[in-house]
């Protein structure tokens, strides 16, 4: 059984696999068919390279997928602005949903898919909460390929979705897993406010963001062994 984490872009992967390699988690590079992946298996963990977009996320988790039959849970890693004046630079969201918030359809009742993260995952990272040197938050995350960086629509997305983050492909793994009946969880750094100066502090912040974000994932996959 492995647990398969997929980061979005390749700063993201960086930065998780640095933080792993800080925590002397011995690893091993593997194939998985026309990916390359990163082995841990002291956590039954594999982490991979998904791509930017909901689209290519979707594509390659199902690739992944298709490569390594004993998954037996997705998580979709990497960094997020902040919808909710609760949340701080660094801070990590554990996604007890995922809402796709950009479909614009204009037939029928507006389309918000909305794709649970693992209740039994979701409590697992809660025990970890007072045990991490960084504030854990729990709530939906929404998913849509658009960088906010406008406060006005940041609080439109906040009020559809009632997301506490906003990233871009955690729909698109939610969905690969649905299909295959694979559980999944999002989980985000904070690395800006999803405002105008969003850009810099994603470039300044995501070292910090993903840290946090590894360290939350090898804490819950090493308690998980015990």
């Amino acid at each position: 059984m492995s647990i398969l984490v997929v980061t979005p872009i390749q700063g993201e992967i960086d930065w998780f696999l640095h933080s792993c390699a800080a925590q002397d988690i011995a690893a091993q590079t593997v194939l998985m068919g026309n990916l390359s992946a990163v082995r841990f298996p002291a956590l039954d963990m594999i982490v991979a390279l998904g791509g930017l977009g909901k689209t290519q996320f979707g594509v390659q988790t199902q690739h992944l997928l298709d490569q390594c039959d004993t998954v037996e849970l997705m998580i979709c890693a990497g960094a997020a602005g902040a919808l909710s004046t609760e949340l701080a630079i660094g801070d990590v969201v554990i996604g007890t949903e995922t809402v796709e918030h950009d479909i614009r359809n204009h037939f029928g009742k507006p389309l918000l898919p909305r794709f649970p993260g693992d209740d039994s995952t979701v409590q697992g990272f809660r025990t970890l909460a007072e045990s991490l040197n960084f504030p854990l938050h729990f709530g939906p995350i929404a998913s849509g390929d658009e960088d906010v960086i406008d406060l006005a629509r940041g609080r439109a997305i906040q009020q559809r979705t009632g997301a506490l983050a906003v990233a871009w492909e955690g729909a698109g793994g939610a969905r690969a897993c649905r299909f295959n009946g694979v559980p999944f969880v999002e989980i985000r750094g904070i690395t800006d406010n999803a405002d105008h100066t969003a850009a810099a502090d994603f470039a300044q912040n995501l070292q910090a963001a993903l840290h946090n974000v590894a360290t939350t994932v090898v804490r819950w996959a090493l308690a998980r062994k015990q």
